[in-house]
This record gives C-alpha cells, structure tokens and sequence, in this order.
C-alpha cells in the first residue's frame, strides 16, 4: 500500500484489506454464536457501513435480516455536530433482536441522537457493532457491543468511509497525512 490522494489530501496506508476481512470474520463468529435461533435485524447505517455491513453479511451463517437508515452529520473532514436523516428505517423492531452496524464512531453523536428511537420500539435486544472506534473524540458514551478496530482521532478513509463523498471504494483503509 502506498499513500494516494484523495481531491486535495493525501492519505496513507492504515489497515490493508486482509486485516480488516479477518477482524469481520472474528466478528461474525461471535455474532453467528450470540445469535443462534434468534433471528436477529441488522440496521446498518448509510453511507459509511455498506462495505462492512456487506462484508460482515456475507460471514453470518444465523437466519438474519438486514435494513438501512441513512444518517449523516460529516461535511468535509470535521463532524457538524447536526444528526440528518436522509432516509427512515421501515422494518417493525418490536420484540426483534437489533444490531446497529456503524462504520466508525468518534464523538458518537449520531448514535447518542438515534439510538432512543429504536429503544422506542421497544426491541428484544439492542446492540451496537462498529468497524472503527475512536475512544480520544468520543463525547457521547453508549455501550459499543462489538468494535473491530479502536483508533487514534484522526481522518480515515476507504472501506466504505468518504472524504466528501470520494475515497468510498478504496479496499484498505487510509489515513490522513498530518
């Protein structure tokens, strides 16, 4: 892996492809295991997660659903700290067992403002599995039930995450060259 530019940055290598498939398989070890006979709904949340949500669905070997919502609260490299849905999850959650799939989180804004609506529906079970986690810029704490990968506070793409939209089809994961 070598560094590459994304519009007016460059990133550098992080955490190559084969590293970040095997931290999915882990993952859907455990999650086949946990959720054995319970047929669970995975809400994976766009735009960020589709890479590890599709990743991670190809792993799972349990009877499982899967939706997605679509929130946003990053322009550029830095959080706007506003939460927006783009577009509403569809899918009855009551009584079901609920994994929210999430591509990183830092400050946990998004999580904090939408995890209440899906306690809302009063779900069996509600946890949370990210593929990123970045414990430094966490302001919001939950409970994170499953987390592939704790990093430092700084800019990643590739594997799904975007510097203004581009970088999303990058197979490793990059990090901004400070």
């Amino acid at each position: 892996m070598q560094s590459i530019k994304v519009l007016d940055k460059t990133f550098v290598p992080f955490i190559s492809e084969s590293t970040i498939l095997n931290k999915i398989k882990e993952l859907a070890t455990t999650l086949n295991q946990e959720y054995e006979g319970k047929d669970p709904i995975f809400v994976a949340i766009l735009n960020g997660s589709f890479m590890f949500a599709s990743d991670l669905f190809k792993e799972l070997t349990i009877n499982a659903e899967i939706c997605f919502i679509k929130l946003a609260s990053y322009k550029g490299t830095q959080s706007t700290g506003h939460v927006i849905t783009s577009i509403g999850l569809d899918a009855n959650l009551t009584g079901r067992h609920i994994v929210v799939l999430e591509d990183i989180i830092d400050t946990g804004n998004t999580l904090h403002q939408f995890l209440p609506q899906l306690i809302n529906q009063q779900p069996a079970s509600l946890k949370v599995a990210t593929l990123l986690h970045k414990p430094d810029a966490t302001i919001y704490k939950f409970p994170i039930d499953y987390c592939c990968f704790s990093i430092p506070n700084k800019f990643v793409l590739g594997y799904g995450l975007d510097y203004d939209g581009f970088g999303r089809n990058i197979k490793e994961i990059y990090q901004l060259h400070q």
